[in-house]
């Protein structure tokens, strides 16, 4: 028996939400039937454990997972039993935690659980995507095809991730640098010439007395000033860390010059791949938009995508709300509502998914060439100003002694 939540109407059309001990979710739905209930979702519950195990396991690569699913679906395909498929998969893991996990999802399945409800218990590792495409392969009897196809998108994820990341590295690692030798500068390089310039006596020009004010303040307030960075980066994250906090914060990012864009293309991108995928697999198109808004990674396109499910749970099409938010371009909006009305979503969500890739692909690449000269011009400004502003007395003496 495993518990499962659910969610659904009663006679008066009110929403009721609870926890019935089953032995499947068409036990549920039976249950809620005879009550004279309409049934809106049932899930797994969440149990203790499953909270316990969310604390205990600790992230897997995703590089790892891919893994994990593409050989589990070969040998699912090649007729080997599941527990049997699972037992080997154990053996012959590297990432240790994951092998750990992966005999202990097998030792569930023995016991009499199913594959996804398995899983579910590890809400760390297998997220609701993984867990819901299992559960579809399940019923559907394709859940080799199911996991082949949730690898191809977990690839196709941290290949979209990679070169965001790579695209932001070198311009981090530069500015980083520049903050550090700039600091290293003011500490330790300009004291040493106000020392020289003191012993020669006279008055110093402005750009180089500004310089000196601006060494011995740091100097002189040096740990005071990292202690209020300390505190300032805290009071963020933990500010960030709220719900209020972040949705501000994610609406912000949306709006910046360059990374607004960027960002805004690869919420799309995401959304449209793991909404194709979901549809695709066969899970329901409102438990895929919980998963989707679940998995955007973005708060502003989380409550879109929330108050889109709403909405379709309501009897609006999925583009209506998706085009009222302004979250999504008109372009996506209008393929989702040809897809709706052709019945052809998950291929529309899978060309929109692709074009978006791409354009994250070019805007990725020009976020890169427009900031490696900006970065450069910082570095000439900064560093160069310094270095001048240390010279021009000793320029100014040079002049002097030739007269």
């Amino acid at each position: 028996m495993n518990s499962y939540q659910y969610s659904a109407k009663d006679i008066k059309g009110q929403t009721v939400t609870g926890i019935i001990q089953a032995a499947s979710e068409a036990e549920v739905a039976d249950i809620l039937h005879k009550k004279e209930m309409v049934v809106i979702s049932i899930e797994i519950a969440r149990t203790a454990a499953a909270v316990s195990s969310k604390r205990s396991d600790k992230k897997v690569k995703l590089d790892d997972l891919v893994i994990f699913s593409r050989q589990l679906a070969t040998m699912i395909g090649a007729g080997i039993p599941l527990v049997n498929a699972l037992g080997i998969l154990s053996e012959q893991i590297e990432n240790e935690n994951l092998r750990i996990i992966i005999g202990n999802v097998r030792s569930d399945i023995e016991a009499g659980m199913s594959f996804s409800d398995a899983m579910a218990k590890h809400p760390a590792v297998f997220s609701d995507l993984f867990v819901n495409m299992a559960k579809a392969g399940e019923a559907s009897g394709m859940l080799n095809e199911i996991l082949d196809r949730l690898a191809t998108f977990m690839e196709k994820q941290a290949a979209l991730n990679r070169k965001i990341t790579s695209s932001l590295v070198y311009p981090a690692v530069v500015v980083t640098m520049a903050f550090i030798i700039t600091a290293l500068l003011l500490l330790k390089v300009v004291p040493t010439f106000k020392g020289i310039f003191e012993s020669l006596g006279g008055t110093l020009p402005m750009p180089t007395q500004v310089l000196i004010f601006f060494s011995d303040l740091l100097r002189k307030y040096f740990l005071y000033t990292v202690l209020a960075l300390g505190i300032a980066v805290y009071l963020f994250r933990s500010y960030v860390k709220t719900k209020q906090g972040r949705y501000r914060f994610d609406q912000q990012l949306l709006k910046l010059p360059v990374f607004g864009p960027l960002l805004r293309k690869l919420a799309v991108a995401k959304f449209s791949r793991t909404f194709s995928t979901l549809v695709k697999s066969g899970v329901t198109v409102l438990s895929a938009l919980e998963i989707v808004s679940k998995t955007s990674g973005n708060k502003v396109v989380e409550e879109a995508v929330v108050n889109c499910s709403k909405s379709v749970r309501n009897g609006e099409p999925i583009s209506k709300p998706l085009a009222k938010s302004g979250v999504f371009p008109p372009m996506v909006t209008r393929m989702i509502n040809v897809g709706e009305q052709t019945g052809q979503l998950e291929k529309m969500l899978s060309k929109i998914a692709d074009f978006y890739d791409d354009q994250v692909d070019a805007a990725a690449a020009a976020l890169t060439s427009m900031i490696e000269p900006m970065v450069i011009a910082f570095l000439g400004v900064v560093i160069g100003g310094i270095v001048i502003a240390l010279f021009l007395p000793i320029f100014k003496i040079s002049q002097l002694m030739s007269r």
